[in-house]
C-alpha cells in the first residue's frame, strides 16, 4: 500500500482528520507531526503546521535525507504563512522573489529523492474578514492570487500535478469560514474527499 505525507499549513490540519479516514484501505495517510502543539494556535507555525515556504524548505531538507520514514506520495501546501504582511511596514513575511526560489528548490530537491510530489494550491483569503479579524498581521487577496499564480508556473514548468484546492473551495458555497481564514467542518470535510478522489483517479 502506498504511503502519502502530507506537508502543509493549518489547513491541512483541519482537512487532515476527514482525508484520513477517505484514505483508508487505499493509501497509508501520515504527516508533519505535532498536531496538538499546532492545535493551541493555528496562526502560529510550529508542529505540525509547516508555515511558510522557507520553514517548509528546511523540513524536507531533512525529511528527504532520510531522517524520517520514507513516502510514496508527498502532498504539499505552502503560501497563506507566506503572505502573511506586517500592518506597519507592509513586508509580507516572505516575498513573492523568495517564494519562488524556495519553490524552485523544493521542486528539484524531491525530484532528486524520486517521491513523487503533488502541489495543493492555496486556499482563499477574504482580506476584509480577515484584516478586519486579525489585526497582528493581514493577508490579502491580490497576494494569494499572485503567489497561487507562481506556484502554478513553477509546477508547470517541473511537470507537477496540481490539485486545484483553492477554486473548489470557492465552489463550496457560503458560508466558507469559521474565523479569518480557516473553513468550517463541512468545507474541510468537502476539501478532504476533493483531494482524496484526486488521489483515487491518480493511483
Amino acid at each position: 500500500m502506498k504511503k502519502v505525507f502530507v506537508v502543509g499549513d493549518s489547513i491541512s490540519i483541519q482537512y487532515g482528520p476527514y482525508l484520513e479516514r477517505f484514505l483508508d484501505g487505499r493509501f497509508r495517510y501520515d504527516r508533519k507531526g505535532g498536531e496538538s502543539e499546532a492545535l493551541r494556535d493555528l496562526d502560529q507555525p510550529v508542529g505540525a503546521n509547516g508555515g511558510d515556504s522557507g520553514m517548509v524548505r528546511d523540513y524536507l531538507d531533512g525529511y528527504l535525507d532520510g531522517e524520517f520514514p520514507r513516502t510514496d506520495v508527498l502532498l504539499l501546501n505552502c503560501g497563506l504563512h507566506d503572505i502573511k504582511t506586517d500592518p506597519a511596514s507592509g513586508r509580507r513575511q516572505v516575498e513573492l522573489p523568495d517564494y519562488e526560489k524556495n519553490l524552485r528548490w523544493i521542486v528539484e530537491r524531491i525530484r532528486q529523492s524520486g517521491v513523487r510530489l503533488i502541489w495543493i494550491r492555496t486556499t482563499p483569503v477574504d482580506e476584509q474578514r480577515h484584516n478586519s479579524r486579525q489585526k497582528n498581521f493581514f493577508r490579502y487577496e491580490k497576494d494569494q492570487a499572485a503567489y497561487n499564480a507562481a506556484a502554478d508556473r513553477i509546477m508547470a514548468a517541473a511537470s507537477v500535478p496540481v490539485i486545484d484546492l483553492e477554486q473548489f473551495t470557492v465552489r463550496c458555497g457560503e458560508p466558507l469560514f469559521c474565523d479569518h481564514v480557516h473553513f468550517i467542518e463541512p468545507v474541510r470535510e468537502k476539501q478532504a474527499a476533493f483531494i482524496a478522489g484526486y488521489l483515487y483517479a491518480a493511483a
